[in-house]
Formats: structure tokens, C-alpha cells, sequence
């Protein structure tokens, strides 16, 4: 497995800066993820402050139930037996359940999570956990209810579920019926060829179909599949059986609110002092936190000393939403900015391992943090990737592209080859015709305008039919000439398809199966071998045909 690192540009600023000049955003943090004493700095602070964090057993005993029944590999028990001592530490990261796991990004994000674990276990000399948290508790079901896989004949495909019936609920709270799960099963198999490896890896998908109930429990069984025997701990932020170990930190942000507020605002200004836009909505008066009302995920505004949703739907006073949430936590829920808080009041997270997005909004974060006596863990960049099979590898040899020809200039790269095949010149003979239309017409127009004004606007639309028949002759040329070179433009299409797809980044459209069908299961501990990358910079990894 041949890996090369190649730049592909970061949509986001903060985050760019952030991975390749830690300095100049290092008042938006706490610390560098690729100095060595951070790493040992953050371990002695976490030692300093268990008293900040959750009950360790109860975390772990509702750990221990939710992993047994969807991710029950021996190595995920002894993750668990060691997160039970209080000198373990944690690695982390999530992302929301996507359909079949979603894009590729979310493979690279847990293998940076079990990378990181490792690494800082070797450094520190004392056991660091790997942790997945699955964002179940978004309600954008939209985000989550498809993936996308190249079929043969080159296209991007989607692969769907609809949502049952449209209410704003939380992800892990919406109830896919059997037969959309067997409509999508049977899709995705429709898409891929018949591998050695195809009715093993959809027996899997059809059996963890069966017992799921939802997106989130589906996509558990499927990442412990992935990840379980390297000892990835999976967590459903929407578990409602860890609301009543979350309450401690969920009275905190209700009566902690206006702080907050505050130091969220100061976050935003400081973001803005640096010249880089808000990636998360800071807005005054925002609580945030969601209620769940009758099933719906509302988010909390304070108005006249009483939080209420948009719609005041619901209004509660402060004490009212603390008695609220001691009776009733399963009704409360962390927005994007209370989520990074609620992460390090559960776990001693050494690190957290981030997408470019979430490194920015972050930023937002930092202030919170100090502002509820903790500090924001190591942030480690997402590892990135795109992976150029042999057939594509060698069909870009063939053209002469190289990875940045197909990602900033394909297009252009593309006609000229094609200008290039055109042996007969014919491109150039039809424009010097129509240069030489233009200069005989000029005189015999003038005349005619002399005549007659309408005859001289009758000789300019003569000329442009001519013109025109002419444009059709060329365009008529060019067509068939590319069908006179139909299969290499296929070669050019199936390059950009895999490398950029729907002209975006692989590792934001395609799904993991398409690569397992191809190379199995024992494929994903091929990718440990990668050696782990701090700064989260972009790589090209070449398989085999």
C-alpha cells in the first residue's frame, strides 16, 4: 500500500491554519497536538481533576450494556475493564449515523481515534481508550439517510431511506420499518459486482437489519464489525440511559447559562479578532440546549427570564427546568456548542480527534471550557485520504495526470487531450473559415446597407445562418470525433468519478462497502499501517488492482 502525501485545499481557514501554523491560532485552544509535552501536560491535568468528571462505573456498567449487545468483541470488554481504572484515559471523536456507516470520512475518523489511542499510550506509558460517539441525538435525518457508491457504468449512485414519518426527532429515535432496510440492502448489492467477499459482508448487513430498530443501532453493528476487535467503545449520545449520569453537567448548563452565553460571545469575538467566520450559530439569548416535546428536538431561547422554544411551544422557568431534568432527563439534549462539554464531563479525554468543520467551530468552544473549570483536550485533524485503485493509477499514468491535474485542472487537462487527437486540424480549419466568412461579408454589408437599411439587417442574418451551419459542422466533427475515442474518455470519466466525485472530495461521498466488497473485511487492519499523521494533512493511497 503505497502512500503519498498530496494537498488538497481545506475548506475551511481556521482549520487550515490550524493544522499547518498552530501559532497563529493558539489563542483559540488550549493546546498543540503535535508537541510532545502537550500530550503529557494534558495527562497531568486530567489527573488533577477527576472530582470535574462523571461517575467512572456507572459510565462504564451503561458502556458495558449498550456495547455487549451491538459491539460485543473481547477487545471492546478489556477497553472497557481498563476505562473502569481511573488512570485510563480517553480518546474520542463521532460523527452522526450514517446509512451503511455514510462517507468514507467517517472510516478515516475512527481509525485516526484508534491510531491516536495507540500512539498516546506508547507515549504516556499508560492505557488510553479509543471512544466513538455516535451523534443520535441530531434530528436532521436528511444528513444521515444516505450514502452513495460509483456503479459500473460510472455514475455516482444514491442510496436512500426515507424518513417514516417526517417528524423533527432525534436520529436514534426514528423507527426504520423492516422493508426499508431491505430495500436499501438490496440496492447497495445491486450496485457492486459479485466478489468472493459479497454474501458473507450482506449476510452481516441483513442480519443487523433485523435486530435494529434504527439508524443509530444499525450503524453500531456495523462499526463493531470494523472497529470491534481493535477495541473501539462505542457510545449513542442519545441513550437514554445516559441521561441520569449526564443531569450533573445538564444542571450546570441551566444554571451556568448566562456564563455561558457570555463566554460563547467572547469565543465568537475572539474568532472574529482573527479574521475567520463563525462555523456555529452564537447567537444572544441562546440557551444552548434542547427540550424533546411530544417526540419533536426544540431548542431553548431565554426570553423574560424564561426558556422557551421559538414557537413557545413550551416555557419553563430555571427552576422549573431543573426539577425537569432530574425527573425527566431523557428529555434533554446538547446542541453542537454544549456537546464538546458534556464529551469532557463524561470522560477523561486526553484528545479528540475532529473533521476540518468541527476544528473551527471549536474555536467557539474554548472559552466555555474555562468558564465550567475545564480546558479543551488535544485536538487532533481527522486523518484524510483518497484512494486511487490500480485500474485508475494506471489509467492516469497512461494519460500523464497526476492527482493535483485531476483536482484543480481536469477540465482543462481533458479538452486539450482531446484537442490533441484531433491529427486532421480541424478545429483550427473551421475557425480560420469562419474568420474568413466574417471578412468577406464586411464589404458586401456595407453596400447593401447603402441600398437599403432592411437589406443590410437581411445580409447580417444570411451571414449568421451561414455562420451557424458552419457551427454545426464543427460541433458535428467534434462529436464524432470523441465517439472515435469514446473508451478513453471513459478512462477520463471513471478517473475524475472515483477521485472527485459530484466534484467533491472521495472521502465526502463514498461509502466503505464498495472496498470491503472488493477486498474484504481484513482490508481495515491494512489501513493500521498507515502511519498516523497530527496534522491531518491529505494523502493518496494507491491499492492494487
Amino acid at each position: 500500500m503505497n502512500v503519498v502525501q498530496e494537498p488538497m485545499a481545506v475548506s475551511q481557514p481556521l482549520s487550515d491554519i490550524y493544522m499547518r501554523d498552530y501559532n497563529k491560532v493558539k489563542e483559540l485552544y488550549d493546546y498543540n497536538p503535535q508537541t510532545e509535552e502537550a500530550w503529557h501536560e494534558r495527562a497531568a491535568w486530567l489527573d488533577q481533576t477527576h472530582a470535574l468528571r462523571a461517575d467512572r462505573k456507572a459510565l462504564v456498567s451503561r458502556l458495558r450494556s449498550y456495547n455487549a449487545e451491538r459491539n460485543p468483541h473481547e477487545a471492546v470488554a478489556r477497553s472497557l475493564d481498563d476505562l473502569e481504572d481511573v488512570n485510563t484515559l480517553v480518546v474520542v471523536g463521532g460523527q452522526q449515523s450514517g446509512l451503511f456507516t455514510g462517507p468514507l470520512l467517517v472510516i478515516y475518523k475512527a481509525l485516526t481515534i484508534i491510531q491516536t489511542a495507540r500512539m498516546a499510550e506508547k507515549r504516556l506509558n499508560r492505557k488510553v481508550v479509543p471512544v466513538f460517539w455516535i451523534a443520535g441525538e441530531d434530528h436532521d435525518f436528511d444528513e444521515v439517510n444516505h450514502t452513495y457508491v460509483l456503479s459500473s457504468d460510472l455514475q455516482v449512485q444514491k442510496i436512500k431511506i426515507d424518513h417514516p414519518t417526517g417528524e423533527r426527532s432525534m436520529v436514534s429515535q426514528v423507527q426504520v420499518p423492516m422493508d426499508a432496510w431491505q430495500q436499501a440492502i438490496e440496492e447497495l448489492s445491486a450496485k457492486l459486482p459479485n466478489t468472493e467477499f459479497k454474501e458473507d459482508f450482506f449476510a452481516k448487513l441483513q442480519s443487523y437489519a433485523e435486530v435494529s430498530c434504527n439508524l443509530s443501532d444499525y450503524y453500531a453493528r456495523i462499526f463493531g464489525m470494523l472497529f470491534g476487535e481493535a477495541g473501539l467503545v462505542l457510545l449513542d449520545s442519545a441513550d437514554s440511559a445516559l441521561r441520569s449520569i449526564e443531569v450533573p453537567m445538564f444542571e450546570r448548563i441551566i444554571e451556568d447559562n448566562d456564563p455561558l452565553e457570555e463566554a460563547l460571545m467572547q469565543s465568537l469575538q475572539d474568532v472574529q479578532d482573527h479574521q475567520y467566520n463563525s462555523q456555529a450559530d452564537v447567537t444572544a439569548g441562546n440557551a444552548n440546549l434542547f427540550y424533546i416535546h411530544e417526540g419533536t428536538r426544540l431548542l431553548l431561547h431565554k426570553v423574560d427570564g424564561r426558556f422557551t422554544d421559538r414557537k413557545q411551544q413550551v416555557s419553563f422557568s430555571r427552576d422549573e427546568l431543573q426539577r425537569l431534568v432530574q425527573e425527566h432527563p431523557e428529555r434533554f439534549s446538547n446542541n453542537v456548542l454544549t456537546r464538546p462539554l458534556m464529551q469532557d464531563y463524561l470522560f477523561p479525554v486526553l484528545s479528540t480527534v475532529l473533521g476540518t468543520g468541527e476544528i473551527a467551530y471549536w474555536a467557539l468552544t474554548h472559552r466555555a471550557f474555562h468558564a465550567f473549570g475545564f480546558r479543551m483536550p488535544i485536538i487532533v485533524p481527522r486523518m484524510s485520504f483518497t484512494f486511487v485503485e490500480g485500474t485508475v493509477q494506471k489509467q492516469m499514468t497512461k494519460y500523464e495526470l497526476s492527482f493535483a491535474d485531476v483536482v484543480e485542472r481536469f477540465t482543462v487537462r481533458k479538452e486539450a487531450w482531446l484537442q490533441a487527437q484531433d491529427t486532421l486540424g480541424l478545429d483550427v480549419h473551421f475557425e480560420d473559415m469562419k474568420q474568413q466568412l466574417n471578412e468577406l461579408y464586411e464589404p458586401i454589408l456595407e453596400k447593401l446597407a447603402q441600398i437599403q437599411a432592411g437589406l443590410g439587417k437581411l445580409g447580417e442574418t444570411n451571414k449568421q445562418k451561414v455562420l451557424e451551419q458552419v457551427e454545426f459542422l464543427q460541433h458535428r466533427a467534434a462529436n464524432d470525433l470523441a465517439k472515435q475515442n469514446e473508451t478513453a474518455l471513459r478512462h477520463w470519466e471513471r478517473i475524475h468519478s472515483s477521485i472527485l466525485p459530484l466534484g467533491k472530495p472521495q472521502e465526502r461521498v463514498y461509502n466503505i462497502f464498495a472496498y470491503l466488497n472488493r477486498y474484504g473485511l481484513a482490508w481495515i487492519s491494512s489501513l493500521y499501517e498507515i502511519p498516523l499523521d497530527l496534522s491531518g494533512q491529505h494523502r493518496v493511497i494507491s491499492l492494487p488492482q
